[in-house]
């Protein structure tokens, strides 16, 4: 990994320099726009609108536009700023774990301390641990002051930075002003579906489907170019669905619990909430069923074609 900042943690008069990682990484395929008609690779330029010149990345400057005025910010401009060159996180408060709103978490970095200082380094991560609070720190990271929770990771100290009050929208719902009633049947019905799909959460057990589907596609297209059959790469598309008619709520919260109780064998389709190790293997039975038939009528084809001349 490489380090994207370098600062130092301090608490009273307690300071701890660190190494600033991203602690996620994204491996989404990537793919780029290209003309429909030819296939030919979509650009954009940085044109300006003076000159008509394009202009290089490093040739551009930042500006601010009141509607009158135009001010423009160079980088020297912008890394005057003292709060650009202060370096610090500091610790502003310990608040208990579970103040801190789960929707106010944003970007997560791990701080790898100096051996020098491993001693404070570990000294914090333990106070943490041990009084089972969360520090809420300050600093400035890419031309931004941050808000941040600085919390513990197995023996690592996690940053993860937090939405400003301003950046957390608040819902405005009409609808949800109504109070609709619901029967303590309903609710018994509803905690049995929930005991039925309880169990501990292990990130591993899921996987990024849309993902895998789209590898599978473009590794498919590649090999078998514009003759790609979908249908039978993937399955076609189940058009029956029996639960597209249930409308009632107590029938639909009896389907769920009694599609849960029956035996895998004898479900008709598989739950959305099965983990994903089940899911793959009744995707590939799915699947092996399906491809059999797509590739005999490939072979019909092949045969009543008339041979080139």
């Amino acid at each position: 990994m490489r380090s994207i900042w370098k600062g130092a943690i301090s608490f009273g008069l307690v300071s701890v320099p660190v190494k600033v990682y991203s602690a996620t990484e994204n491996h989404d395929i990537s793919l780029h726009q290209v003309h429909a008609a030819d296939g030919g690779r979509i650009r954009y330029q940085r044109r300006c609108e003076v000159c008509d010149h394009v202009v290089d990345y490093g040739d551009i400057d930042k500006a601010y536009d009141d509607g009158n005025r135009t001010v423009v910010l160079t980088e020297q401009d912008l890394k005057s700023l003292p709060a650009e060159r202060n370096h610090e996180i500091e610790v502003v408060e310990f608040v208990p774990a579970e103040q801190v709103d789960l929707l106010r978490l944003d970007k997560s970095y791990y701080l790898e301390p100096e051996s020098s200082t491993l001693k404070q380094y570990t000294l914090l991560r333990r106070a943490l641990e041990d009084s089972d609070r969360t520090a809420i720190v300050r600093f400035a990271l890419r031309q931004k002051t941050r808000l941040a929770a600085l919390r513990v990771r197995g023996d690592v100290l996690l940053l993860q930075t937090l939405l400003w009050d301003d950046e957390v929208r608040s819902p405005t719902f009409d609808v949800l002003k109504e109070s609709p009633r619901i029967s303590q049947k309903e609710r018994d019905m509803a905690a049995q579906l929930v005991d039925s799909l309880a169990g501990d959460f292990d990130s591993a057990a899921f996987t990024d489907e849309y993902q895998e589907q789209l590898r599978t596609l473009v590794e498919a297209k590649l090999e078998q170019g514009a003759a790609l059959d979908t249908d039978a790469t993937f399955g076609a598309p189940d058009g029956d669905d029996d639960d597209a008619d249930v409308v009632d709520l107590m029938e639909a919260l009896k389907r769920s619990i009694d599609r849960k109780k029956a035996p895998a064998s004898t479900a008709k389709k598989a739950p959305a909430t099965k983990t994903a190790p089940a899911k793959k293997a009744t995707a590939a039975k799915k699947t092996a069923a399906k491809k059999a038939p797509a590739k005999k009528a490939a072979t019909k084809k092949k045969a009543s074609r008339p041979k080139a001349s």
